[in-house]
């Protein structure tokens, strides 16, 4: 029996053209929030006080709680513990590297589990490999402005940038970042964990800058730096920024 190629044709356009919906994969980067001792008293108000430090760039933002520094201590109750990380106008969707105790604590909130990845941590974040990943080529070159809300990832090696980056664009590497523009986005070096990573731009006016997993946003960046040649790397565990 052959095979209807008018039905098939008439299956495709109603799957193509017609369906409510479509389901694509899709890379987000989102922060997390490394939580050590949840029950702490002074939890709630240090953080208030950091996100003090960029409301802009915090209000609303969706966050994993990362559980892996938690061990053997009994979960919260993350209901009321959301609860009060909302008040603070970010918005807890989901956990990662759980036990199971915290797992069916974090089910009973409604907080899916996420895997493990990479991630631009609301905490001194550690690499996820205890040996980083080192990059080796895959060298990406972006020859025209990288506009708002683009994202461009540059594998397993170094990402170039010959013009401007916007407001709301994303740069990511595994790698070191040049920027021969104005740096006004977010710069993600050094994903894999590659602490020797840094960040080189022609103008400094980045919204976020970030190397294997230590950030600081716009406001914590030195004044004196802005909108010149800078370049960001890491210094044991904190970020120096440094004219060029």
């Amino acid at each position: 029996m052959g095979i209807d190629e008018q039905a098939v044709r008439h299956v495709t356009s109603i799957t193509e053209e017609a369906a409510p919906f479509q389901l694509r994969a899709a890379s987000l980067t989102l922060l997390t929030l490394k939580l050590v001792n949840p029950a702490d008293p002074e939890f709630f108000p240090r953080l208030r006080t950091m996100l003090s430090l960029a409301p802009g760039f915090y209000r609303n933002a969706p966050i994993v709680l990362d559980l892996s520094a938690t061990g053997a201590k009994p979960p919260v109750d993350l209901a009321e513990f959301c609860a009060q990380l909302k008040e603070l106008g970010i918005s807890p969707v989901g956990i990662q590297r759980a036990n199971a105790a915290w797992e069916r604590a974090a089910a009973s909130a409604g907080l899916p589990a996420f895997p493990a990845g990479r991630a631009t941590d609301a905490t001194a974040a550690q690499p996820a490999a205890k040996e980083p990943t080192k990059a080796a080529g895959g060298t990406r070159i972006i020859a025209e402005p990288v506009r708002s809300g683009r994202q461009v990832y540059a594998h397993k090696g170094d990402l170039i940038v010959l013009g401007p980056v916007s407001h709301g664009a994303e740069l990511l590497a595994d790698g070191h970042i040049h920027v021969y523009g104005p740096l006004r986005g977010r710069a993600l070096a050094g994903m894999s964990g590659d602490k020797s990573a840094r960040i080189f731009c022609r103008s400094l006016e980045a919204e976020l800058v970030s190397v294997a997993g230590l950030y600081m946003v716009s406001e914590q960046l030195d004044q004196t730096l802005l909108g010149k040649p800078a370049q960001i790397r890491l210094d044991g565990d904190a970020l120096v920024q440094a004219a060029l």
